[in-house]
């Protein structure tokens, strides 16, 4: 969506603000042995107390309140019986609705004890997101956000997840402008106007540059032993910086 009003710019920001505060929630409560179903259910009270609903649920009917994927899962992982481990790499990612108004955040972290190359690749997909984001504004190439997640990606010694993309997004999930490659496309002519609502959200692995869907149709996993870590937020461009909707 584009914004056309400040009450756009409120019901996105009071919408961001409980995707990114259910993250929180999930995160605090992730520990050794809860099952992600367990991890899901209180992603959904939480959003319920708020007021807010799961998208994914109602858009897509997704069997879950909140995706979360562990290790080589990378995303659109469906809460289950599995139960979280020591050293497990966890990505939650929330995206909810209330009012008419979307956003869509995610976060990967390591449980402990972990590997220190965890927490290195978690915390260098989450700079790289924000370099992006510190990046954008009116007038901006689109082709600029893929451009700057590969040349991180590979200052980090990592490969982009070529076939996981960023997306418009406001009034539903997913919205134009589709397919903002987190690749350099130089065949893309789209600019960023100001007022436009987009996810930020790249993956960063330690080996494959791709996923694969599994048979429950819709977990996507690394289709080799590597790791990936995704970050996202949701966002607003403006002639200056980008405001972060799903910023606590």
């Amino acid at each position: 969506m584009t914004i056309g009003s400040q009450n756009d710019i409120d019901g996105l920001k009071e919408i961001g603000k409980i995707v990114a505060l259910t993250i929180s929630e999930m995160k605090r409560h992730a520990r050794v042995g809860i099952t992600t179903k367990e991890l899901d259910d209180i992603g959904g009270q939480f959003l319920k107390r708020h007021g807010a609903v799961s998208a994914p649920k109602t858009t897509y009917n997704f069997p879950g309140n909140t995706c979360i994927s562990i290790n080589h899962e990378v995303a659109h992982g469906i809460p289950g019986n599995r139960i979280i481990q020591p050293g497990d790499l966890i990505n939650i990612d929330v995206s909810a609705e209330l009012g008419g108004y979307y956003a869509d955040a995610g976060h990967s972290f390591p449980i402990p004890p972990y590997e220190p190359s965890l927490m290195r690749l978690c915390q260098y997909t989450h700079n790289t997101m924000m370099k992006v984001i510190s990046s954008l504004k009116h007038g901006v190439k689109l082709n600029e956000i893929g451009r700057i997640i590969e040349i991180e990606a590979k200052k980090g010694g990592y490969n982009v997840i070529k076939n996981l993309c960023s997306h418009g997004i406001g009034k539903s999930l997913h919205e134009t402008p589709q397919d903002i490659l987190p690749v350099y496309n130089k065949h893309d002519k789209r600019v960023l106007k100001e007022g436009l609502v987009i996810t930020i959200e790249p993956f960063l692995s330690t080996g494959a540059g791709y996923v694969v869907e599994q048979t429950d149709g819709w977990t996507l996993c690394v289709p080799d032993n590597s790791f990936v870590a995704q970050h996202e937020h949701t966002i607003i461009v403006t002639k200056n910086q980008p405001i972060i909707v799903t910023a606590v």
